[in-house]
């Protein structure tokens, strides 16, 4: 007996129990297609995350301070005082895989234009700043290394606090806003950026020469951080290195003694939540094999039922000359053909339901083509493994008990 008389006995086996075969597969169909939408879903926030990261520039180093300990007590890194002008210095001097750095001061307090007023941070930065952070102008210019110098009251400002002060598509270049009640002549608008990976709204900002927030708001002379950028992504490792060397000279701290700063990189932030997703990942492929597993069960249920049923048929066969590896490949073909064309359409599903969650809920979604290989192969081992028991059990029947069977 052939292949395809073996597949045309067990679709007609199908074609007598419609409703009873449907319902089978039913079970493969949900599994495959969860597999496929829950691994989509996972793949595309894994690189919905990467690619905010790394809009943030993945050769960008931070330069935080470090603890500060009194009386054996740590203070935490806002209490820190490392990171100053010296450093800054050092940095540019001593590190040749650097291509720029800026340090960075914060401040959070009420924007005031007219009779609207809006909470947001300003940020001040140096000339680099907008390089380091891949911060684009939509509209008017930088400021100046002479307006930095100077600590002159100049700002560019995010789309949200345009959009909160001004109203939508105005363009405020040149207007006068107050910030602690502190003039600020604004002499460009940032590009859009969106919300970044903790969901912090990165057009929600002022940004103004660091020596102006230092001098007229905050009214310190250290740093909150430095900000560098290396000269390419393979440059960030021996920069990093480059750039703890500058600082611990600059500190003059002893060769046994800790680092009074910290250093982060951008790909380390990606790598951690690139670890993180995975987990994730594998999570949700996890929960959704889970009710694959439960369809095979399905399919080794009813491949019991269909032997009971046949019993008869199955004598008649071995009566007339049929032999038990032909009545084993008839029930096993049976069972593939069933967790094979429910595979199929829970692909079809699977795709759908994928694309239907990146159209109407927005969230971002992948789907691979290892995830539907994965899938396939995963549905036709399924189909062999529950269906071989129930196979193996049809031709091991005694043909004379088999056609007493009532």
């Amino acid at each position: 007996m052939n292949i395809i008389n073996l597949i045309r006995i067990a679709l007609n086996a199908m074609k007598r129990n419609k409703f009873r075969a449907f319902l089978t597969m039913l079970g493969v169909i949900i599994g495959v297609a969860s597999v496929i939408a829950m691994l989509a879903i996972g793949q595309g926030s894994k690189e919905s995350i990467r690619e905010q990261i790394s809009s943030m520039g993945t050769n960008m180093i931070i330069v935080h301070p470090g603890e500060e300990k009194r009386g054996g007590v740590m203070m935490g890194n806002n209490s820190a005082q490392s990171l100053e002008t010296k450093d800054l210095k050092a940095i540019k001097e001593n590190c040749p895989s650097v291509s720029a750095v800026s340090p960075e001061v914060n401040s959070g307090g009420q924007v005031v234009f007219g009779a609207n007023n809006w909470p947001t941070t300003i940020y001040g930065g140096n000339e680099n700043y907008t390089y380091i952070k891949k911060i684009e102008l939509e509209s008017g210019r930088l400021f100046t290394a002479q307006e930095i110098k100077s600590a002159a009251k100049v700002c560019l400002i995010g789309q949200t606090v345009v959009n909160n002060l001004f109203g939508e598509n105005t363009d405020p270049v040149g207007e006068i806003i107050r910030f602690k009640k502190i003039p600020f002549k604004i002499i460009g608008v940032l590009g859009e950026k969106g919300q970044n990976t903790f969901g912090q709204d990165q057009d929600d900002l002022l940004l103004a020469p660091y020596t102006t927030v230092q001098k007229r708001i905050t009214a310190t002379t250290f740093y909150r951080t430095i900000l560098a950028s290396a000269i390419t992504e393979e440059d960030v490792e021996p920069a990093t290195a480059e750039i703890e060397a500058a600082l611990r000279t600059s500190h003059k701290l002893r060769d046994s003694a800790d680092n009074d700063f910290n250093i982060r990189t951008q790909q380390e932030l990606v790598s951690t939540f690139s670890s993180v997703s995975d987990v994730m990942l594998v999570l949700l492929g996890a929960i959704a094999t889970i009710s694959l597993l439960v369809g095979g069960i399905g399919i080794m249920n009813i491949m019991y039922v269909s032997v009971t049923e046949r019993t008869r048929e199955i004598g008649l066969r071995m009566a007339i000359g049929g032999k038990s590896k032909y009545i084993l490949m008839q029930f096993l073909y049976e069972s593939i053909l069933l967790s094979i064309t429910g595979g199929i359409i829970g692909i079809s599903l699977g795709i759908g339901a994928a694309y239907m969650v990146k159209n109407l809920m927005g969230w971002p979604t992948i789907v691979t083509s290892d995830s539907i290989l994965l899938s396939f192969l995963f549905c036709s081992f399924i189909g062999i493994f529950f269906g071989w028991y129930p196979a193996r059990k049809a031709s091991a029947l005694d043909p004379i008990n088999a056609l007493r069977h009532e």
